[in-house]
C-alpha cells in the first residue's frame, strides 16, 4: 500500500514461513516479523512498480492481496494505490434497496471490446430503461483471459483482460454520473484452480468441509477472516461500489459465535453505511436476512416454478417446480424488497447445456409476471430486448488438465438431462463459445417498451400484493393497487389492467 510519495508498504501474513522477502526491481528486501504470523516492511517503491514475495529464501509467489496482476496468475504483481480512486466529496447518494432495480452483466460479453470501459456507452440507454443499479459478475483476477470469473484467484485484483483497477474505477464513476449504483458480485466459498499459490503462505483452505467448486476456505483462522472482510471493505471504500453480491452463501462455512458474513456486513456498512449486501443461498435457507444482517437475497424458487409452468421441464432441481397455485404464492412472499426475482440470470441461463434463452412466445408472460411482482427484480443482460445469442459456459484455464476435467465435468452433469439428449454440449475452452455468447444486440421494440412500461408503472405501486391462481383455466391473476394482471398460461398471454 503506498503510504507516501516514493514509499510503499508491504504486509502479507505468512504463519509458517521463516523468511519472507520483497522481489523488487531485480532486487530482494527481507520485510520484518511483526508478530501473528503478519510480515511487513517499507520499501522505495511507487504505483506501477511489479514485485513478487519470496517465502524462505525460495519460491516467489504473487501477493495474495495482489492490487493487480497484469500478466494474470502467474505473473508479478503490481503496485496499486486505490485510494487515489475516490475523491474527498463523493455526492452520489448511493441506491436504496426499495428502488433497486438490477442488471446482471457479464463485463466481457457485455460488448464486442469486452472491458469496463466499453460498458460505459450503454449506461444512459440502462438507466433510461429504468435500471437503477449494475450488477457485475466477478471480475476478480481468474486463470485466463476469458471466464465467468467464479474461479477468480486473486480476490482484490480486477481482471487485467477487462481493463484492471482504472478500468473498474472508471466504470463505476461513469454508473454513478448517469443515476446508477455498481453492485459486484463477490466470491467467498472458494477460490479457482492455483490455490496451491494462497496455500504457500499459509492455512487459507481446511478439510473438514467440502464444497462442489474447490477447497472450502478455513475461517476459523482470524486473518483469513480479515483476507476476505478487508477485501470488501476494498470494493467499497476505494472502487465506491454500492453493493456486494455474495455467491452461493451455503458453502461459506463458519462454526464461530458470530458467523463471518454478518461480521462481513457489519464491517462494509462501517465503511460506507448505504452499502447494500446480497446474497445467493439455497432455497428455504433465509439466514442471510434473518440472522446475518444482510439487505436481500437471491429466491430463485418463482423463477423456477415460472420455468417449469412454461416449459414442461422437471429435470435435476426443477422436479419439484410447475405448480401454479406455489408460484402465486411466491408472488405473495414478504417482505418483498428483500427477495431478488427473475426471468433470466446467468445461472439459469447459463447453467443450461446449451446456454440457450427462453423461447420467443415466452418473453412477454416471463416479463409481465416478475416485473409486476413486488419483489426486486434482476434482468439478465440482453433479456429486456429478447436477446438470442446464448449465454454459455466458457472458461480459459492454463492448467491443461484443469481443462480436460472442466469439459469432460460439463457433458457429465448433462448426460442424463432428455432435454439435451444428442445435443453436443459446447467446449468450455473452445474460443467460439466465449464469442457466441457476446451479445448480438439485435433488439425487439416492442418488447424493450414492454420493460420500460412495466419499470415505470411498478415505482407507482404498493409492495402489496394478492395473486391466486386457477388450474382449471390455468390462469394467474395478481393484484397491486389499481393495477391488475391475468396471465394465460394456456394460451402463453397476458394483460396487464390499469
Amino acid at each position: 500500500m503506498p503510504i507516501h510519495e516514493g514509499l510503499v508498504e508491504f504486509r502479507v501474513w505468512a504463519p509458517t514461513a521463516f523468511a519472507v522477502a520483497v522481489r523488487l526491481r531485480g532486487d530482494h528486501h527481507e520485510l520484518s516479523d511483526a508478530g501473528g504470523g503478519v510480515w511487513q516492511g517499507e520499501l522505495s517503491a511507487r504505483p506501477g512498480d511489479d514485485y513478487l514475495l519470496v517465502l524462505d529464501g525460495d519460491d516467489a509467489w504473487p501477493d495474495p492481496c495482489s492490487r493487480f496482476q497484469p500478466e494474470g496468475v502467474h505473473g508479478p504483481s503490481r503496485v496499486v494505490d486505490t485510494a487515489a480512486f475516490r475523491g474527498a466529496e463523493d455526492p452520489w447518494p448511493g441506491v436504496a434497496l426499495e428502488d433497486l432495480v438490477i442488471y446482471e452483466l457479464h463485463v466481457g460479453t457485455f460488448s464486442r471490446a469486452g472491458t469496463f470501459h466499453a460498458v460505459v456507452p450503454y449506461l444512459a440507454e440502462l438507466r433510461e430503461l429504468g435500471v437503477t443499479a449494475l450488477e457485475l459478475m466477478p471480475v476478480a483476477t481468474f486463470p485466463g483471459k476469458r471466464g465467468w470469473g467464479y474461479d477468480g484467484l486473486y480476490t482484490y485484483a480486477p481482471h487485467a483482460a477487462y481493463g484492471g483497477p482504472t478500468g473498474l474505477a472508471h466504470l463505476v464513476d461513469e454508473a454513478h454520473a448517469h443515476g446508477l449504483g455498481v453492485i459486484l458480485d463477490v466470491v467467498y466459498n472458494h477460490v479457482g484452480p492455483g490455490s496451491e499459490a494462497l496455500a504457500a503462505f499459509g492455512p487459507y483452505f481446511t478439510d473438514r468441509y467440502e464444497t462442489f467448486w474447490g477447497d472450502a476456505i478455513d475461517y476459523s483462522q482470524p486473518a483469513v477472516r480479515e483476507w476476505a472482510i478487508q477485501n470488501a471493505c476494498m470494493w467499497v471504500r476505494d472502487y465506491g461500489v454500492d453493493g456486494l453480491r455474495l455467491d452461493a452463501t451455503h458453502a461459506v462455512f463458519d462454526e464461530g459465535p458470530r458467523h463471518v458474513l454478518a461480521e462481513f456486513a457489519d464491517r462494509v456498512r462501517a465503511e460506507q453505511g448505504r452499502t447494500l449486501v446480497i446474497s445467493e443461498m439455497e432455497s428455504g435457507d433465509l439466514r442471510p436476512i434473518q440472522e446475518w444482517g444482510h439487505d436481500a437475497q437471491w429466491a430463485d424458487e418463482l423463477h423456477h416454478e415460472l420455468h417449469v409452468l412454461l416449459t414442461g421441464e422437471r429435470e435435476g432441481y426443477y422436479a419439484d417446480y410447475g405448480n401454479g397455485a406455489n408460484l402465486a404464492r411466491q408472488l405473495e412472499r414478504t417482505p418483498p424488497e428483500r427477495l431478488v426475482v427473475c426471468s433470466q440470470n446467468h445461472d439459469q441461463v447459463g447453467n443450461r447445456a446449451l446456454g440457450d434463452r427462453p423461447a420467443v412466445d415466452e418473453l412477454r408472460l416471463r416479463a409481465l409476471v416478475t416485473l409486476f411482482a413486488p419483489q426486486t427484480p434482476l434482468l439478465f443482460m440482453g433479456e429486456e430486448y429478447g436477446e438470442r445469442n446464448p449465454f454459455q459456459f466458457f472458461t480459459d484455464h492454463v492448467d491443461p488438465a484443469i481443462a480436460d476435467a472442466t469439459r469432460e465435468g460439463r457433458r457429465r452433469e448433462f448426460a442424463a438431462w432428455a432435454a439435451f439428449a444428442g445435443e453436443e454440449v459446447p467446449d468450455p475452452q473452445a474460443p467460439e463459445t466465449f464469442e457466441r455468447s457476446k451479445l448480438s444486440r439485435t433488439p425487439d421494440p416492442e418488447l424493450r417498451a414492454l420493460y420500460a412500461d412495466l419499470l415505470a408503472l411498478r415505482r407507482g405501486l404498493p409492495r402489496e400484493a394478492s395473486a391466486e391462481w386457477d388450474e382449471q383455466t390455468r390462469t394467474l391473476t395478481v393484484r397491486r393497487g389499481h393495477a391488475t394482471l391475468v396471465a394465460d398460461f394456456a394460451k402463453r398471454t397476458a394483460e396487464l389492467r390499469r
